[in-house]
């Protein structure tokens, strides 16, 4: 039975006050349906031989650091705080799991590194047949590429964002400068995308529609979409590596 604000906002005071085990359970308990959103999100582009469960857990135990970490007097959400805790601990577990082949990694690493210098000298969104010919390969084989790397884009921005930002967010997200600033260059990199990938992101990320669902609203396969997402992923990339001496 779902608990009402009113009787929330008394639990989370006198969890605060006790630091309860049963107090603690019970808040966990109504927040679980968090985890299982952030999973099912992240999940999509896993590969099978990934145990959903395990993923599960970790974002349990993300719900239960966010929990005792949480500061309820604060004007902040409890959902947006536990999010990214939950999700942290998921991309941890995930990060551990290193299920990426080598040659994978080799391939998604000369891909990145050809969006980045190809677009850093052309000042520009680089098409698929610049990025073709600049890898010595067909258009054709850019897109089976392009279709592989998909699943190295369930971690798509951490990679640059890592313990600075979560630390900028714990401290208190409404006031914190870095984290306004990390805010302010995101969207300056999904501003520079081309459209299709700026709408899959904006709706992806900040919507927090599934690929499924986006594909309906765009009127594209799903396979598409996923593969506009990877390309934005990318793009995006580069450009934070670019700027983020900036950022921190």
């Amino acid at each position: 039975m779902a608990i009402d604000e009113k009787e929330l906002s008394t639990l989370w005071l006198r969890y605060k006050d006790t630091k309860s085990v049963e107090l603690r359970n019970v808040l966990a308990e109504n927040y679980l349906p968090l985890v299982k959103i952030v999973c099912g999100r992240l999940a999509v582009s896993l590969p099978p031989h990934l145990d959903r469960d395990d993923l599960l857990s970790s974002g349990f135990f993300g719900l239960l650091d966010a929990i005792d970490r949480f500061d309820p007097t604060r004007n902040i959400k409890f959902e947006t705080y536990a999010g990214v805790r939950i999700r942290g601990a998921m991309i941890d577990y995930l990060r551990s799991k290193d299920w990426i082949p080598v040659t994978m990694r080799q391939k998604i690493r000369k891909y990145e590194q050809a969006v980045y210098q190809l677009e850093t000298e052309l000042g520009r969104t680089a098409t698929d047949k610049e990025l073709a010919a600049a890898l010595e390969i067909s258009v054709d084989e850019l897109q089976t590429l392009v279709s592989q790397c998909n699943s190295a884009t369930v971690i798509p921005l951490e990679e640059y964002l890592k313990t600075d930002v979560s630390e900028a967010v714990d401290t208190n997200p409404a006031n914190s400068t870095e984290y306004f600033e990390l805010k302010e260059t995101l969207a300056k990199a999904i501003d520079r995308l081309p459209e299709k990938e700026r709408t899959v992101v904006s709706l992806y990320y900040y919507e927090e529609l599934t690929l499924k669902e986006i594909s309906l609203i765009l009127h594209l396969s799903e396979a598409r979409i996923s593969q506009l997402h990877t390309k934005a992923i990318f793009r995006m990339r580069g450009y934070l590596a670019r700027n983020k001496q900036d950022l921190f």
